[in-house]
């Protein structure tokens, strides 16, 4: 059985670097995906960034300059960076070659995109194995993920965010 693990914590706790350091650490096993950043402009949030795990590619996702629709509070979300960028490493993660789908994160603005949405119902359905970063505030699409049997729902806190990288990759990594 899959292995299916959401990261949940409050925003600035650290989910994100808890995938980008898990995948820096995998040495047997290649992984997929995406992660998000912040983009600042002298000290100020203006934007969000997304970069594919695998190739490294990387393109603004949303920012106080883009039109939208949609928009995510401030922000203009661009649905053809999801497209372009998150969606193909998504649609050929292939379990048989031992991939292990990184998804940061399953946010308003990512889930904006209703293929995403599709694509993280079938990942969520297959036999791939699957860490996912999720807001702790409530939303009907993570809190229906949330409530699997199969979810492994681990709290990312200031306490632990240091030490779930190397205890992820150990789960994860074993030849």
């Amino acid at each position: 059985m899959p292995t299916r693990i959401l990261l949940e914590g409050r925003p600035g706790v650290g989910k994100s670097t808890v995938v980008r350091r898990l995948a820096a650490l995998l040495l047997n096993r290649r992984a997929v995906g995406f992660t998000t950043e912040e983009i600042r402009q002298g000290g100020t949030r203006t934007g969000f960034a997304l970069e594919t795990v695998d190739s490294g590619l990387r393109a603004v996702l949303a920012h106080v300059d883009l039109p939208g629709p949609p928009r995510v509070g401030r922000y203009g979300v661009d649905l053809g960076v999801m497209e372009r960028l998150a969606l193909p490493p998504l649609r050929s993660a292939d379990p048989a070659r031992g991939e292990l789908v990184l998804i940061d994160e399953l946010g308003r603005m990512e889930l904006a995109c209703t293929a995403f949405q599709d694509v993280v119902r079938f990942l969520f359905t297959s036999e791939i194995d699957i860490v996912a970063t999720v807001h702790v505030k409530s939303d009907p699409f993570t809190d229906a993920l949330k409530r699997r049997a199969d979810i492994e729902l681990v709290q990312v806190s200031r306490a632990n965010r240091d030490a779930l990288p190397e205890d992820l990759a150990a789960r994860f990594d074993s030849p």
